[in-house]
């Protein structure tokens, strides 16, 4: 079972998060010379970015990426590189080496070849992975009715990045798959509320899509919860 680490506040968590995952990216720098790091969207971890912009890093040898990305252009609402752009990749860590996931192709499928070579610069295993969920246990973009379900989640997959029809949300999605995120340094679930730990707490008897992720012990993930 996965690790917890609780905190009082958001606030509190999100400096410790952040500081957690610095530690670790200047580590990885230190042994490797270079460091990567694959983050997720929503509005969740949007202080914890804040903070780790902040960070005192050879940010130019960090590379980021996201664990899924909505099919939209950059600038839209609803992208999680816009997201990173505008609370992460600002001060200090503007320097940071960011690889989208989003091509110019019309939809994922047509564009998940591009996407795949626009990774082959990312340093892998990733130094770190760290995930949010749903209300409805997705982690990644790996929803419980997408029909490639079952794919995305397969250990023996070989790809870096599938692609989503969420069926319950909107929009097309392009995201790692479970291999990747397994094979990182650390795998880290980010998440808040009181709501999101009775989703946790059922996730393996519901087969929701995070029991993939906080069940296996190949690389156990920590929660870092706060209320």
């Amino acid at each position: 079972m996965s690790e917890w680490r609780r905190f009082a506040s958001r606030e509190e968590l999100d400096c410790a998060l952040a500081a957690h995952l610095a530690a670790r990216l200047g580590a990885a720098i230190e042994q490797h010379g270079a460091a990567s790091i694959a983050l997720s969207g929503g509005s969740t971890p949007k202080g914890m970015f804040a903070q780790l912009s902040r960070q005192p890093l050879d940010w130019d040898r960090v590379y980021v990426t996201l664990v899924d990305e909505r099919w939209v252009d950059a600038d839209h609402a609803d992208s999680n590189e816009r997201l990173l752009r505008e609370n992460l990749l600002v001060g200090p860590a503007a320097d940071a080496r960011f690889i989208g996931l989003k091509s110019p192709a019309p939809s994922a499928s047509e564009g998940l070849a591009a996407s795949t070579e626009q990774l082959s610069a990312l340093p892998l295993p990733l130094t770190c992975v760290v995930l949010g969920m749903g209300g409805d246990g997705h982690t990644a973009s790996w929803f419980p009715r997408a029909a490639n379900l079952a794919a995305l989640l397969d250990p023996g997959n070989p790809a870096l990045l599938g692609t989503c029809d969420p069926v319950t949300a909107p929009h097309q999605r392009i995201t790692l798959t479970l291999p990747v995120v397994l094979a990182a340094g650390e795998i880290i679930l980010h998440i808040t509320g009181e709501e999101k730990t009775g989703v946790l707490a059922a996730a393996a008897a519901r087969h929701y899509p995070v029991a993939a992720i906080t069940e296996q012990q190949a690389n156990p993930a920590t929660i870092w919860w706060a209320p």
